[in-house]
């Protein structure tokens, strides 16, 4: 019996093998895109999605999928907002480069030139930077270098952008590629500059509103105001729960923007029609190359069908090799929300997928799964591997917190007395930073520029707490205070890779 079984399985999984070999890949947008994605949101615990693809000038696929909110029955449509993070940068992008097509100004302008107190750590950068460097990530920041600063948090544009010229960058001027928020921002901050007019009342009037997209909005504090949109969402815990909107507003251009499927369609169409919509020119031609000219390396790229490629950035996109195909594209992700808008020119291809969840990777593996059905490619089956992979991460970091969890439940004392970790602290980037007891030997620790924020801390043993973050956001760590003859010096505070990489030092004040 058990012989019979084993080949019943082989033979089951020879024919599917043959049978995704085989597949006329041209009916897979018509006949399983549907339950391709019905099934992977289940899988993946997406609670709403919208999922479009222009081809050839016309709309091949729009829908919405899902709730908008868990333990809610409104479901998404194709007028659903969601908020889309960084694929505002292409707006900002464009915007600037239609400014270069009306002669307003050149992107290989100096920063100076219009922003006269932009700076650099390193002053002579801080006095070639263009415009151009700001758009492709070439400052010589670390990749969401400064972003615990700048991400979600009570600074103004202004003061962003004199932090950022506080802050000392990771490599040499124009040597390494950096993806760089506050970058973005202070391009968008040129546009009033030269116009009157700020960032968002100039991508409104002169992408949204020609365009049609009459749904969208600039800024994230309108988000929470529309009638028809979705809620972030993220796991705590394990569980997928819903999240507080982020105000992202002071690093708009870099990320605010929220959209629908139906909307973006619009844009995406124009972009592939050579920023035509009919025979009226929206976008310039010559704004649209603008941008998608490479300007620097980012690195290779392994495609799970096993070939390697380039990405190269240009402005505001990132541009890629896949199976003889140029592609352009970008990914967007903010608190409780992840998205992807994918341009494949030479085929009029484009692709459009929204999540209201963090914690998925199917806004990646989706785009490949379409673009593989057009390029008569096998079907491969990418979310159930990006799943795969994701919960292999996630188990991963599931144990690291259970050992942390436990060791808490050990009570281990502090080193110290805890009134001899709380006081003032200050970093020279962020700020101050307050730590004060809580119960026990708790601790708790609020920041200057997050004021809708705190953080507890439980003691592991020694001078080492086990962090969790009211925003779930910023993730989870373990903080390490300092000590030198008996004396708390300092703190080492680490966010979640989704925000920041590198960890914050803060020294004691007081």
């Amino acid at each position: 019996m058990k012989k019979l079984l084993f080949a019943f399985i082989i033979f089951l999984n020879c024919s599917t093998f043959c049978f995704a070999q085989k597949i006329d890949r041209s009916k897979f947008i018509k006949d399983s895109l549907d339950f391709y994605i019905n099934r992977a949101l289940t899988n993946w615990r997406i609670p709403g999605a919208a999922v479009c693809i222009v081809k050839d000038n016309k709309i091949v696929w729009m829908k919405g999928y899902g709730i908008k909110e868990l333990g809610q029955a409104a479901k998404v449509d194709i007028n659903t907002l969601f908020m889309i993070g960084s694929n505002t940068k292409a707006f900002t992008a464009t915007s600037l480069a239609i400014l270069q097509s009306q002669n307003k100004l050149s992107l290989d302008d100096k920063v100076t030139r219009y922003l006269p107190k932009f700076k650099l750590d390193d002053a002579p950068a801080g006095q070639m930077a263009t415009i151009k460097d700001l758009l492709c990530h070439r400052l010589g920041f670390q990749t969401f270098q400064g972003d615990f600063t700048f991400y979600n948090t009570n600074l103004t544009r202004e003061q962003v952008i004199q932090k950022l010229g506080e802050e000392k960058a990771a490599y040499p001027f124009r040597t390494k590629w950096g993806y760089t928020n506050a970058a973005f921002l202070t391009a968008g901050q040129i546009i009033p500059v030269v116009t009157g007019k700020p960032w968002e009342d100039f991508v409104k009037e002169n992408i949204f509103a020609p365009l049609g997209m009459i749904n969208t909005l600039a800024l994230s504090a309108d988000m929470p105001k529309s009638l028809d949109r979705t809620v972030p969402h993220t796991l705590i815990d394990g569980r997928l729960s819903p999240i507080p909107f982020c105000q992202i507003d002071a690093l708009a251009p870099a990320g605010a923007i929220s959209s629908s499927a139906n909307d973006l369609s619009k844009w995406v169409l124009a972009l592939l029609n050579d920023g035509k919509v009919g025979a009226r020119q929206v976008i310039p031609l010559a704004a649209i190359n603008a941008t998608r000219e490479p300007q620097d390396i980012v690195g290779s790229v392994s495609h799970l069908n096993g070939e390697e490629g380039y990405e190269l950035y240009g402005l505001g996109w990132f541009l890629q090799d896949y199976a003889g195909h140029h592609l352009v594209m970008h990914d967007g992700g903010v608190n409780g929300y992840l998205s992807s808008v994918t341009l494949v020119p030479k085929e009029h291809l484009g692709i459009i997928i929204l999540t209201n969840t963090d914690q998925n990777d199917l806004f990646e593996a989706l785009r490949w799964e379409i673009m593989d059905a057009y390029f008569k490619m096998p079907f491969r089956n990418y979310s159930d591997t990006y799943l795969a992979n994701f919960k292999t991460n996630l188990e991963t970091m599931d144990a690291i917190d259970k050992k942390v969890r436990d060791t808490v439940a050990m009570n281990r004392p502090p080193a110290l007395p805890i009134t001899a970790y709380t006081g003032k602290y200050i970093n020279a980037l962020y700020g101050n930073m307050d730590v004060t007891q809580g119960e026990g030997n708790n601790l708790e620790m609020r920041f200057e520029h997050h004021t809708r924020m705190y953080a507890l801390l439980k003691p592991l043993g020694g001078n080492r707490f086990a962090v969790t973050f009211s925003d779930p956001t910023l993730g989870k760590s373990v903080f390490p205070f300092h000590v030198q003859n008996g004396v708390v010096t300092g703190v080492v505070v680490k966010v979640a890779d989704f925000v920041e990489r590198d960890p914050y030092e803060f020294r004691k004040v007081k």
